[in-house]
């Protein structure tokens, strides 16, 4: 497994919350203000990305917007065949998702199939109005037919790369690394 902390920065602090600026101005002109918009962050990274915008949209708007968190671990289709199992952990949505505009947030778009694991998930709770997603990092790649409304950033990759984003709220940091794989490793991120 490369060193996630290593390799060449792509994003810093500064970066990451200009980008995340920008995706919070961005969703609310296209949802033409911040009524019935829920925003809902992919476990692990995209919670704290979802918590950034609904902050800011709340202080751009002075509307406060549901965030959630979700978990699609059970929902993955390699769920069965990974070697080490995905970390179960709690979904935490207190709100109705029926008839909003959910705002999907994940820290990178790769094959597309996180994203697909997690519209299952939310058909699975209600039907909301619309579905739209956001993500820090689109590295390409897509294995499916899903593509991001919002994106803090393209950032084409090799499959043998891995993009490893940092938070401070999960790692003490704000930073975007890609690190090249070793020979026989399999792409994460």
């Amino acid at each position: 497994m490369p060193n996630k902390d290593s390799g060449n920065k792509v994003m810093d602090a500064d970066d990451i919350r200009r980008a995340v600026t920008r995706i919070a101005h961005e969703i609310i002109e296209k949802n033409k203000g911040a009524e019935k918009i829920a925003i809902i962050g992919i476990q692990r990274r995209g919670v704290p990305l979802a918590q950034r915008l609904a902050k800011l949209i709340e202080q751009i708007e002075g509307t406060s917007v549901p965030v959630g968190s979700l978990n699609v671990a059970l929902y993955r289709d390699d769920y069965a065949t990974r070697l080490v199992p995905p970390s179960v952990g709690k979904t935490e949505i207190d709100f109705d998702v029926s008839d909003r505009k959910i705002v999907l947030v994940d820290e990178v778009i790769y094959t597309g199939r996180t994203t697909r694991s997690a519209l299952d998930a939310l058909m699975d709770m209600g039907r909301p109005a619309q579905i739209q997603l956001a993500a820090l990092i689109d590295r390409g790649h897509r294995e499916l037919p899903i593509r991001a409304d919002y994106i803090g950033k393209n950032l084409p990759t090799s499959r043998r790369e891995h993009v490893y984003v940092h938070l401070v709220e999960t790692d003490g940091e704000d930073k975007v690394v890609i690190v090249k794989q070793e020979s026989g490793e399999r792409g994460a991120q």
